[in-house]
C-alpha cells in the first residue's frame, strides 16, 4: 500500500498492488496498472478518502461484482467490520501472514456512516482480494459473486 493519511476526521484507506504482491501469484511478470484499475471514493464533505489501486479490480467491479443495490448497506457494513478486523490482525502478524498482502492497517470504524458507495466498493474489494490471492478473511467460504 502506497500511502495513508490520517487526520482528525479524515480516513484514508489505501489498497495498493505492488509488484511484490503480484509476484505471489505470477512470478517474474510485470504489473501494469491500466486505466480503471484505480478506484477513488471521496465524500462530498471530504471526511474520508478511499483509494483502491489494484490491477483487475475495476473490471471486476463493473463485470463480476453484484450490482449496486444487491446488498443492503447494513449487510456490507457488518461484513466490512469483520473483514477489516481480520485484515488488521494479519497486518500485526507479518511472520504469519504475507506482509506483501497485508501491508497497512485500515482505519474503518463501526458506528460511522461511510455511505453506500464506500461500503459497496470496500466489500467488493475484500471479495476480489480473497478470490485473487486465495485468502479467507472470515474463516468461511468466499462468495464468488
Amino acid at each position: 500500500m502506497k500511502n495513508a493519511l490520517f487526520l482528525v476526521t479524515i480516513i484514508a484507506m489505501v489498497f495498493a498492488c505492488s509488484s511484490a504482491k503480484e509476484s505471489t501469484t505470477q512470478k517474474n511478470q510485470a504489473v501494469q496498472v491500466k486505466k480503471g484499475d484505480t478506484i477513488r471514493i471521496s465524500g462530498d464533505n471530504l471526511e474520508y478518502d478511499v483509494i483502491i489501486i489494484e490491477p483487475g479490480f475495476g473490471s471486476y467491479l463493473s463485470s463480476t461484482a453484484k450490482p449496486e443495490g444487491f446488498y443492503t448497506q447494513s449487510f456490507m457494513e457488518s461484513r466490512n467490520i469483520r473483514f477489516v478486523q481480520e485484515w488488521n490482525r494479519r497486518v500485526l502478524m507479518p511472520s504469519r501472514f504475507n506482509s506483501n498482502l497485508y501491508e497497512m492497517e485500515i482505519n474503518y470504524r463501526q458506528g460511522i456512516n461511510y455511505g453506500y458507495d464506500v461500503n459497496y466498493k470496500m466489500y467488493n474489494y475484500f471479495i476480489y482480494f480473497q478470490n485473487r490471492y486465495n485468502q479467507n478473511l472470515l474463516g468461511t467460504r468466499v462468495p464468488q459473486n
